[in-house]
């Protein structure tokens, strides 16, 4: 019999797995505190277990980890980790420092499918989705294995989370437990290139996660141009959904805008984004272009940045400016790709 990876269970699962081997299902959740508050790699270390259930755990069940490959340190103090999954495909994630925030950007796919224009991990193609302890594996990587106080998560390196939402949301699930990894919803951001069916799933999940839109044109025409799933999701739909998302979980929705030279920095663009902004009472972060090999795509000047910035807010829209980090060690927005090899 095949052995299953412990990590994929949601805390519910998990408890109908362990009745189903005639133990109690009070053991489900030290099992879940084990894994997920302690970080241990093997049952024989759950010494609160009677021996009987360690071996049965051990028949039927595994507990998987990443594999290091390598780890890159950007002069502004990025962080960037190669991980080897088992089947030898890899995936990447970063660890972003600012003054107050310690923020861990996790993969949700290997490679993506929706080949936004400028983005390198669209330009892999679409590899396969992550598993929920894919996943979370990141994250206890980070906490336990380097010991590192992560404050906020964002799903925002390779992949698209809401084209992985079943495993996705198990992983949101295991993470916001009490006796999982015990992180709060609001410190949880999911970022989507518009996936309507996965948002409105989203919203009924239960969580109160944060939602971010990468929107980066605001008229049908160029956004199918830079992103294209907006041909079978068109702005329209995404925005009737990012109102069904705001009315459920009373959450503010955040806009991605990464600026791009001679593309969607007019003034027009900016009149057409403020008013998708108003009307979803929504933030602007706005990210100067990232460059990635092979794309032919650069940042505007820091003059024409400010000018845009300066429209949308005489427009009175809340947009910020957001510092793109690790550019140097390739891992600022849209450069993720997972192509190194150990």
């Amino acid at each position: 019999m095949d052995k299953q990876d412990i990590k994929d269970f949601t805390l519910k699962e998990l408890g109908e797995a362990i009745v189903g081997i005639d133990e109690p299902i009070y053991r489900a959740k030290q099992i879940f505190s084990w894994l997920y508050q302690k970080g241990i790699c093997s049952f024989k270390e759950m010494n609160n277990l009677p021996d009987k259930l360690i071996d049965k755990l051990g028949r039927h069940y595994y507990i998987s980890s990443l594999n290091l490959c390598k780890q890159f340190k950007s002069k502004d103090g990025t962080e960037k980790f190669l991980f080897e999954l088992s089947d030898g495909n890899f995936i990447e994630t970063v660890l972003i420092y600012t003054k107050k925030r310690k923020t861990a950007c996790l993969s949700t796919q290997v490679g993506c499918k929706f080949a936004c224009s400028f983005c390198a991990s669209g330009r892999i193609g679409f590899v396969r989705n992550l598993t929920p302890s894919e996943i979370t594996n990141q994250i206890l990587f980070l906490e336990h294995g380097l010991k590192h106080k992560i404050t906020n998560y964002v799903f925002m390196g390779m992949g698209e989370p809401l084209d992985n939402y079943e495993n996705t949301s198990k992983a949101l699930l295991i993470m916001n437990d009490p006796k999982g990894l015990g992180i709060g919803a609001r410190r949880i951001t999911i970022s989507s290139c518009g996936i309507v069916p996965g948002i409105d799933k989203l919203k009924d999940l239960g969580l109160k996660i944060n939602l971010s839109i990468s929107l980066h044109a605001a008229n049908n025409k160029l956004r199918s141009e830079l992103v294209p799933i907006n041909k079978r999701y068109p702005l329209e739909e995404l925005i009737e959904a990012c109102q069904r998302y705001i009315e459920k979980t009373e959450r503010a929705i955040t806009l991605e805008y990464v600026l791009i030279k001679n593309k969607n920095h007019s003034l027009q663009d900016a009149a057409q984004l403020a008013a998708i902004a108003k009307r979803l009472r929504a933030k602007v972060n706005l990210i100067a272009c990232s460059a990635v090999q092979g794309l032919n795509f650069s940042s505007p000047s820091l003059k024409d940045i400010n000018i845009f910035m300066k429209d949308l807010v005489k427009r009175k829209v809340n947009v910020i400016l957001r510092k793109s980090k690790g550019a140097d060690i390739q891992a600022a927005c849209g450069q993720l790709a997972g192509k190194e090899r150990c």
